[in-house]
């Protein structure tokens, strides 16, 4: 799904219970550090390899989440177009990817590890209060976005966003809005489309759930009444009739998403769920422009243009000082809409 991974709970955005409870599956997940960084040793610790025998992308999510489709497609495309001699993705999930995030901090100096991250970790990095920052970690490529959609189920009484808001208006606290992970892209859009509706977002019912598929699997029991999400998790369901989108969050008019804007229904949210690639601190100069090369290499390739096309995501491909130009700023705006809402 378009946040990766989440744990299956209600929250509040000015909630603290929710901000305790966050705390404590925060330090529970510390634990998955501990055999990561075994796992990882024992896969890079070689002597005298580089980056181009033996590269890791770490997928800061569960098998199965947007990160981690990522990092397997790259792997893909790194094998087929021999980039790369030897790669492999692993998983360091939880908390919205701050778990991975902070391994990979610690990784000082490690040249052969890349890891997958994007809007939503910087929004994770926030909620729950992450000891490690994005600050601490060396950018190196933003790759691409996909897009959220506002969908209900095929039953629901509501046909457009202006019937949703209405009803939503009433009574906030009743009605059940899913999507991913504490402090993901999917919640921000909701928090702001409470806001651009006069709705306060402490009052919003948020909860968080692990994938696309019990998203899907919720609206159709009507556990909760609407979702956010990245479009890869419900296109199949709208398609088959069994929900309806009413709205995507781009700027502008998407081609193979037949709804419209939620900026053009009057609605001023324009988030998109973007991806990019970051690298542990304390490598040198050559070492992040083998990197930056190496991730240059894959995008330009004929098998990530096929990636790009079966996944449905837009090349925004950023490298180097206009990566980290476009990642202080995008840290900057959702650090805004996070003091917004009180964290």
């Amino acid at each position: 799904m378009s946040s990766s991974e989440a744990s299956s709970e209600a929250t509040s955005p000015g909630a603290g219970s929710g901000l305790a409870r966050t705390a404590k599956a925060v330090a529970g997940v510390l634990a998955l550090v501990l055999v990561a960084a075994g796992v990882w040793d024992a896969a890079s610790g070689s002597s005298g390899a580089t980056a181009r025998s033996q590269l890791t992308l770490i997928a800061p999510a569960s098998a199965g989440g947007g990160w981690d489709g990522a990092a397997r497609e790259i792997q893909q495309v790194l094998r087929a177009e021999g980039i790369v001699n030897n790669s492999q993705v692993l998983n360091i999930p939880g908390a919205g990817g701050t778990i991975g995030l902070n391994e990979v901090a610690q990784m000082d100096g490690e040249s052969q590890t890349l890891m997958m991250m994007g809007i939503t970790m910087l929004g994770a990095i926030r909620v729950n209060s992450s000891p490690r920052t994005i600050e601490e970690v060396t950018p190196i490529a933003r790759i691409t976005d996909d897009y959220d959609v506002l969908v209900v189920p095929a039953d629901s009484p509501f046909d457009s966003v202006d019937e949703l808001v209405a009803e939503w208006a009433q009574d906030p606290n009743q009605f059940a809005f899913g999507g991913g992970s504490l402090g993901s892209v999917d919640q921000m859009i909701i928090t702001q489309l409470a806001q651009a509706s006069g709705i306060d977002p402490v009052d919003v019912n948020y909860i968080a759930y692990s994938g696309g598929g019990e998203l899907a699997t919720s609206l159709l029991s009507g556990t909760i009444k609407a979702s956010v999400s990245g479009w890869a998790d419900f296109s199949d369901q709208v398609e088959a009739g069994r929900l309806k989108a009413l709205a995507v969050s781009a700027d502008a008019p998407v081609d193979f998403i037949d709804v419209p804007t939620l900026k053009d229904l009057g609605y001023d949210v324009t988030l998109t769920n973007w991806r990019g690639i970051v690298a542990p601190p304390g490598i040198d100069e050559a070492q992040r422009r083998e990197l930056e090369d190496i991730v240059t290499e894959m995008v330009e390739s004929p098998e990530w243009a096929d990636a790009l096309e079966r996944n449905q995501w837009t090349d925004t491909f950023l490298i180097g000082e206009e990566f980290r130009d476009d990642l202080a700023q995008q840290t900057a705006e959702v650090n805004q809409i996070w003091t917004e809402l009180g964290y």
